[in-house]
């Protein structure tokens, strides 16, 4: 890897390129994987990384995903791209749609935060907003899919945003001297993240990268008032039932259903790593958390993967002993209102 960008294409030859194809690229990737010693030391936890998405283009890890993607479509001749979304998946499906130099068709429920919506219209994308919530959206955006041919990459509609995802799981080997983690906590809306990693390990596993044995529990981490995949966990199911009135403050776990729920479960339950919900309330101490003692802007879904991390050590499960990633996937910035 001497010598390859400093971005998720170092691993160029396990994504979705074929030879001739560049990729569609802003930077993304290779985000730090920060020691939180402050943070560890106020915790009794010694190997405490942050692994800060924040960032990213579009400042998410939604990037990775979407630069993938893009890129895909970008070569298979594809010229309008749409995707129903909470917020940070559209900002950064229009950033790289606008670097290709293709169309973006953006679908938003109504009530996502302003920031959103004016970045996906920034990047030169045509927005629409939706009564109802993200699935809703996508009920939509599928139609219009259907009559004007448009390319969708909504979540695992295409099989490329889980391999620009994936990429996280590789850069903790690699930033951990190709070692994984104990623990790796992660905030789950539509699970793509998990299950990339999970695949990424699988795949270093079997080019005798890692340890073949060894994989890191896996902790999905989502809003009390909506935790679809939570209480599948907790009820032992395959997948997950609907979530009826979803409400958080965090915008990327406002999601009532997701289409790879039974994958996100399965990577929970094969790792032995668990479930937890986590109330708005415990999210924003959180963020204030992250950024107070390590500098690090924390959207509310990384306030509440560090809030997970706390249950987990209250319960016996995450001990001093373990070495311990929890995700921050977005930063503050869109969300300073919530810290009010």
């Amino acid at each position: 890897l001497i010598g390859r960008p400093a971005n998720m294409w170092r691993y160029r030859e396990l994504m979705p390129l074929l030879p001739g194809d560049e990729p569609v690229t802003l930077g993304e990737g290779f985000t730090p994987l920060l020691h939180a010693k402050a943070l560890g030391a106020t915790l009794g936890l010694d190997r405490l990384f942050i692994k800060d998405e924040s960032l990213n283009p579009t400042n998410s890890f939604k990037a990775r995903g979407l630069s993938a993607a893009v890129t895909r479509a970008h070569h298979l001749g594809a010229t309008t791209l749409s995707i129903p979304t909470a917020g940070n998946a559209g900002n950064a499906m229009a950033a790289y749609a606008a670097s290709a130099g293709l169309a973006a068709k953006v679908f938003m429920p109504k009530d996502v935060k302003t920031p959103f919506i004016r970045e996906c219209e920034l990047y030169g994308a045509d927005v629409t907003l939706v009564d109802g919530l993200i699935t809703d959206a996508g009920r939509i955006a599928a139609e219009l899919n259907a009559q004007h041919g448009w390319y969708d990459v909504s979540t695992l509609k295409e099989p490329y945003r889980i391999e620009g995802k994936k990429t996280m799981g590789y850069e903790v080997a690699e930033q951990l001297g190709w070692t994984l983690p104990d623990w790796i906590i992660y905030p789950t809306g539509g699970g793509t993240g998990m299950v990339g990693m999970w695949k990424a390990f699988a795949e270093m596993s079997a080019l005798g990268w890692i340890d073949p044995v060894k994989r890191p529990k896996m902790v999905t981490v989502q809003a009390a008032n909506c935790a679809p995949i939570v209480r599948a966990y907790d009820e032992g199911t395959e997948k997950a039932r609907p979530w009826e009135g979803a409400t958080t403050i965090a915008d990327g776990l406002r999601v009532p259903r997701a289409i790879g729920d039974f994958l996100v479960l399965r990577a929970v339950r094969e790792s032995g790593g668990a479930a937890v919900p986590v109330a708005d309330a415990d999210m924003v101490p959180g963020m204030r958390d992250l950024g107070r003692f390590e500098g690090i802007s924390a959207a509310p879904e990384g306030g509440a993967a560090l809030h997970a991390l706390r249950v987990l050590m209250a319960q016996g499960r995450i001990t001093p002993a373990d070495r311990v990633v929890v995700f921050n996937t977005g930063g503050a910035l869109k969300y300073l209102d919530v810290l009010d």
